[in-house]
């Protein structure tokens, strides 16, 4: 795919997304504790070229405050709903009814994912797939046992098929986007899933990930994002924006997602790929360096939150950005 196709699926208004959203809460999860590249910070912009934001005309600033008026209203009318329909399920035909069923549908808002929901009632298979995703994300990397060694050299074997494995401690690894010789210090914040995650992608989608690991399309900054440690920091903010951290998902963008995950027990690891794809293109437009990486990542964020909430998403591949992987 051309970097002119990356673009143009793009809209103009999703490049920089909600410029005062929250980029990362603090999470229970032992495996995926924190962001791993900074900041970047105010002394660097005399060192590197930034972007300049768009700025809205006043047809954009009027539409943008009708948006807000019919957001409110209609998330007033939906929670009204869903409280009436949540005490008729339950009065009158129980929890178990088709009714109670259906609530997680009704109770969805256009007000953005950051806004908590009445908890959804969840499946048998729902729950299952749930608890199980929760497990993997609760498993820190450990450099010391043989299965996370493993999977790490098989991670070399998709991505450098034609080169010769290195030992676990070796500058080569730096090619792959780790920042130092030993990958294993590179999962101070992310758990062993970061590494599941890189491996499905490199698996289910070998030419994207090829794409991105080779840095192929579009004009690239002098500066580029390291490739591993960036699939880390998306495992951590995907796991982060769907509040998989305790229980059950509240947030818009996390009920959407358990949705997807009645389809398909692997929705999350074809969700990272799908926000990698997404974040070099969102990368590729901003024309970003190493020091925007965050503000990238925040957009990318951002605009998958808003691709989670349309009506006609019922599985992974109804995301418009699932074209970008395949295309």
């Amino acid at each position: 795919m051309t970097t002119r196709t990356l673009r143009r699926r793009l809209h103009h208004g999703d490049v920089d997304g909600k410029r005062n959203d929250e980029l990362f809460d603090s999470s229970e999860i032992d495996g995926l504790s924190e962001p791993l590249l900074g900041n970047r910070n105010d002394d660097d912009d005399d060192d590197h070229h930034h972007s300049a934001a768009p700025v809205p005309t006043l047809e954009d600033i009027w539409d943008d405050e009708r948006r807000k008026q019919h957001i409110h209203w209609t998330f007033l009318f939906s929670q009204l709903i869903v409280q009436w329909a949540q005490w008729l399920a339950n009065v009158v035909l129980g929890s178990g009814s088709l009714i109670a069923r259906l609530l997680p549908l009704s109770s969805l808002s256009q007000n953005g994912s950051n806004r908590k929901l009445l908890q959804p009632s969840l499946s048998p298979l729902q729950e299952a797939r749930l608890r199980n995703l929760q497990q993997r994300l609760r498993v820190p990397f450990d450099g010391s046992r043989l299965e996370h060694q493993d999977a790490l050299k098989q991670l070399w074997r998709l991505a450098y098929p034609d080169r010769e494995l290195p030992s676990l401690k070796s500058e080569l690894w730096k090619d792959m986007g780790w920042q130092g010789s030993d990958p294993s210090t590179d999962f101070r914040g992310g758990g062993f899933i970061s590494l599941e995650n890189l491996i499905f992608f490199a698996k289910k989608y070998p030419d994207s990930f090829q794409r991105l690991l080779h840095k192929r399309d579009g004009t690239r900054a002098e500066w580029e994002y390291p490739f591993a440690v960036a699939g880390i920091n998306i495992s951590f903010m995907l796991a982060q924006m769907l509040d998989l951290q305790t229980g059950k998902p509240s947030t818009l963008a996390g009920v959407r997602f358990l949705e997807l995950l009645a389809e398909d027990d692997m929705a999350f690891d074809n969700l990272y790929c799908i926000a990698f794809q997404m974040m070099d293109a969102q990368w590729l437009a901003k024309r970003a360096s190493y020091m925007e990486f965050n503000d990238v990542l925040k957009s990318t964020r951002t605009q998958l939150e808003r691709e989670l909430s349309l009506e006609d998403v019922c599985t992974v591949k109804d995301i418009p950005a699932y074209n970008m992987l395949t295309g």
